[in-house]
């Protein structure tokens, strides 16, 4: 696949690894973008249901969800854009990717909006509704091709287990 057949999933991913650099140097712009169910229920600050998708608690963390995103993000866009045509195919696959993570929001807010102990941060629900469309909406043959790269992922969380392990 080339890159102009997922332009969303790179834009996405580029935007995300920008603002998570900036947000590992500055802690008042991750303070202000973490998802904070208390602050937005009781100062309205809405705008946090979202803004924490685009940035990470570390690294690790960010290099994780991106090639989780680019493995299964460049599948399920080249998928929608096949089944609805170039251009609005990416943009089911940005309201997928958008709605995941909004939807993803929904359970901790209700759970935590009384709690101000309670903050979190990441694109990991907005990934996994990628990873997950992707695995259910995908042809056969492009499974096998997924189950290629969801190999690799179980390869890499396994050295990053024994990583830990030794530390």
């Amino acid at each position: 696949m080339q890159i102009q057949e997922f332009p969303v999933t790179i834009v996405i991913i580029v935007v995300t690894v920008l603002l998570s650099f900036r947000a590992f140097k500055d802690a008042e712009l991750k303070y202000k973008w973490i998802f904070y169910p208390y602050k937005v229920n009781k100062e309205n600050e809405l705008y946090r249901i979202i803004s924490h998708v685009f940035i990470h608690g570390d690294t690790l963390h960010l290099l994780f969800n991106m090639f989780v995103l680019f493995s299964f993000g460049q599948l399920m866009e080249h998928f929608l854009n096949f089944h609805f045509g170039v251009g609005l195919g990416s943009l089911h696959f940005f309201m997928l990717y958008f709605l995941g993570g909004l939807a993803a929001s929904i359970w901790p807010y209700l759970r935590n909006k009384e709690n101000p102990n309670y903050m979190s941060l990441g694109a990991s629900g907005a990934v996994a509704s990628v990873l997950f469309a992707s695995i259910f909406g995908i042809h056969k043959e492009e499974f096998i091709s997924c189950l290629f790269h969801l190999k690799f992922l179980l390869g890499f969380l396994e050295f990053f287990i024994l990583v830990l392990n030794f530390i």
